[in-house]
């Protein structure tokens, strides 16, 4: 699982920057705001691929992805690029989980059978 989450948590550190230099272009927004926000969003994302699984990991995962959504109010582009990324995240997490099982499988299989699991 963890690589399949990690995969899309980096891919979204990337959509969070460009998102940022989009930001940017709104009068209303200061660039210092902007990129604390965007600064702290690609921190969490990179901190989160360690933290997949750690209890918790996974639901941190969900709580970006729902402020990736949310930052289509000042990025209107976001709401389908966060509904995507949701999406990869929620696919990530389903055949992740998948994969640690049949690892689990054959590494109990292969330790039966008196093999190194390697």
């Amino acid at each position: 699982m963890r690589t399949l989450c990690a995969s899309t948590l980096i891919g979204e550190f990337f959509i969070i920057g460009f998102a940022g230099l989009v930001a940017m272009k709104d009068p209303d927004l200061s660039m210092g705001t902007v990129w604390t926000v965007c600064g702290i969003a690609m921190a969490v994302s990179v901190l989160l691929c360690g933290m997949i699984t750690r209890p918790g990991g996974v639901q941190l995962g969900w709580a970006l992805q729902v402020a990736l959504i949310a930052s289509g109010f000042i990025v209107p582009t976001m709401f389908f690029l966060g509904a995507c990324f949701a999406a990869l995240w929620g696919v990530s997490v389903h055949f992740g989980r998948k994969i640690d099982e049949a690892k689990a499988r054959f590494a109990a299989q292969q330790e039966s059978m008196g093999a190194d699991p390697a």
